[in-house]
């Protein structure tokens, strides 16, 4: 597998692998989709006591010198980069009993992002965590247990897949997850625009992105999820461990002064036959998190928000969100959310206001029906404290320029993935366009080009 392939690199040898295949996408996009026309083999229904699934990504990103008036701390590095992330995950799920599964994912990530992973809130690549060291690491992913319990008697088979058993599923059912996993495994789980993988790369498009989610640095908490589903709504409701430091890699175990909620409606319906989804949410965090105006009226440093901290300061916020199938091949989103943007970001990227809207469409019109493009725009915003936070001279964890000449972030994003003669195996190139990095008038525009492989079996 690539996973064993991959981890004895270095450096220098994930950027030559991905660049090969740069040229290697475009001679496969070239060869006949025979294979995706071959008629499909009969479904299994059989149900499993077990399920394991493997997927590793690889995203080679670069970006030219762009113009910078200035530069701080966390700014983007206006000279031109060119990054390497890996990402290797084993799932493995074991059935317990009736309506008892297990799941366990160990990880393995490598490389970097642009400057560290700093300079733009909506930071161009999601496979990225944010870690000092490059180097691949293997580390706990997940470890929970799920426990359903059917609420009537109509049931449908669920397919194997990530984090999956196959098996009959109750349409109405009650499930409560405990254990370590991403909260966003769970949430605004939207059809076009969630998977960094395989879909928009950007941080800013994978979730509401004023979600200032709760995780460690490498994106895993440790709670409870109860989710209430039937077949044309769900309710969930997630209550979950913060981080201790802003970015930081320990959880915090003073639960009753530190701690995190969710809540989340979602419908589904039908518009001129095709299916459709809404979805609202709200969060609440807890944390020793400092505030913006507490950091510019410190008498001791004006724009230091870490001399700010203390436990007790809440952030809150939520969003809705859209999808909607307009064929089979094709299908569009929208997102809008608000934080109150008044508490420094803590885990997740420093957005305070953000509206989103995209589509893909698959490639089904030039007879490569497994080939998807996609194109979306995302507009983030801050609060007025926060940007005078910034204007002042302040720092996020991952953003501050110094000085700051506010505008929205605006990004444009479009991609495509082509499947090569291999299934398992897809490739793409992508494209992001910013304006006002990190919300500052004075430094960018950027162009940024990406070449993307991901393998899933």
């Amino acid at each position: 597998m690539f996973f064993l392939v991959l981890r004895p690199m270095n450096l220098s040898s994930f950027h030559a692998f991905a660049r090969a295949f740069v040229v290697c996408f475009f001679l496969i996009t070239a060869i006949p989709a025979f294979s995706q026309t071959a008629d499909s083999p009969a479904p299994d229904t059989t149900e499993k006591s077990f399920s394991t699934r493997f997927q590793e990504t690889l995203v080679d990103q670069a970006h030219p010198a762009f113009s910078a008036l200035y530069s701080g701390r966390n700014s983007l590095s206006n000279g031109p980069e060119n990054n390497v992330s890996v990402t290797s995950t084993f799932y493995f799920g074991a059935r317990l009993w009736k309506g008892a599964e297990l799941y366990f994912n160990p990880e393995m990530t490598g490389g970097t992002g642009f400057t560290s992973g700093t300079g733009m809130a909506g930071f161009p690549n999601g496979e990225i965590y944010r870690v000092s060291n490059p180097a691949p690491v293997i580390f706990l992913a997940r470890l929970y247990g799920s426990f359903t319990f059917a609420l009537g008697n109509s049931s449908a088979f669920v397919d194997e897949d990530e984090n999956q058993i196959a098996g009959m599923k109750s349409n109405d059912r009650f499930v409560l997850t405990l254990g370590r996993f991403s909260v966003t495994d769970f949430f605004d789980d939207n059809a076009y625009s969630h998977e960094p993988r395989t879909q928009f790369l950007n941080w800013s498009l994978m979730d509401n992105a004023v979600w200032d989610y709760p995780a460690d640095t490498r994106g895993y908490t440790v709670g409870a999820i109860a989710e209430l589903i039937h077949p044309d709504w769900a309710l969930r409701f997630a209550a979950v461990m913060v981080s201790t430091t802003a970015n930081g890699d320990t959880l915090d175990t003073r639960i009753g002064e530190a701690h995190a909620f969710a809540f989340e409606y979602e419908h589904s319906y039908s518009l001129g036959g095709q299916p459709g989804k809404i979805r609202a949410f709200v969060f609440e965090n807890v944390s020793q998190a400092g505030t913006y105006a507490d950091a510019i009226n410190n008498p001791q440093d004006s724009m230091n928000v870490d001399l700010t901290h203390k436990y007790g300061t809440i952030k809150y916020g939520g969003g809705i969100g859209f999808e909607q199938a307009f064929s089979a091949d094709l299908g569009a989103f929208l997102r809008a959310g608000w934080s109150d943007g008044q508490t420094e970001a803590w885990m997740f990227t420093p957005i305070d206001q953000s509206i989103s809207a995209g589509a893909i469409l698959k490639g089904t019109g030039w007879n490569r029906p497994a080939d998807a493009i996609g194109l979306a725009v995302v507009m983030n915003g801050l609060s007025q404290v926060h940007a005078q936070y910034l204007e002042d001279g302040g720092y996020d964890f991952n953003i501050g320029d110094g000085k700051l000449n506010y505008a929205p972030e605006t990004i444009v994003e479009a991609y495509y993935n082509a499947q090569t003669w291999w299934h398992p195996l897809s490739v793409g190139v992508d494209y992001q366009f910013c304006v006002n990095p990190a919300y500052n008038k004075d430094r960018g525009p950027i162009n940024i080009f990406g070449a993307r492989a991901h393998v899933e079996l």
